[in-house]
């Protein structure tokens, strides 16, 4: 009996909601429904923002509240998160991985590196940052971005 006494007084342990996004929502968002399934691409992070973005959907902030649903395959997505600069061997999968999902699409660039190589730009390995492969709807900044701010961005294509 201990132990339900212990679960009901501990009661939901979750973190507060982020605040709700403002701002512009990109065009194709509307399409969705308020549910998207989220494909994470790595194109050659150091997996800092992976370690975020597992983060953002365990339990705890728990981003599948909000519709967003991590799913294996792209052909099942309809969100892709790509983190880390575009390698050299990274630029034709990216491609293919974006090219393989279904309309409408979003592609996020989560992480400076993403964004603009971060650390890594100039390397000999590196092709470019996300928008110079694919295009590129929405971007979170940071090195790495917080969970919280990883489920803002996906609170902006999903409305909720």
């Amino acid at each position: 009996m201990s132990l339900l006494r212990k679960i009901r007084n501990t009661g939901r342990v979750a973190e507060d909601a982020p605040p709700r996004p403002q701002g512009e929502r990109p065009a194709v968002a509307g399409e969705f429904g308020g549910s998207v399934q989220v494909r994470c691409v790595d194109a050659g992070s150091c997996n800092g923002c992976e370690i975020e973005i597992a983060a953002a959907f365990n339990p705890v902030y728990d981003a599948e509240r909000y519709g967003a649903r991590l799913v294996a395959s792209p052909r099942h997505a309809d969100v892709a998160l790509v983190t880390g600069p575009v390698t050299r061997n990274m630029a034709e999968p990216l491609r293919r991985t974006v090219a393989a999902m279904g309309e409408p699409r979003l592609v996020v660039a989560v992480g400076d590196c993403a964004i603009n190589c971060g650390e890594f730009a100039g390397g000999y390995g590196v092709e470019g940052a996300v928008a110079d492969v694919v295009p590129v709807d929405l971007m979170v900044p940071g090195c790495p971005p917080r969970p919280d701010e990883i489920i803002v961005a996906l609170r902006t294509v999903t409305g909720r």
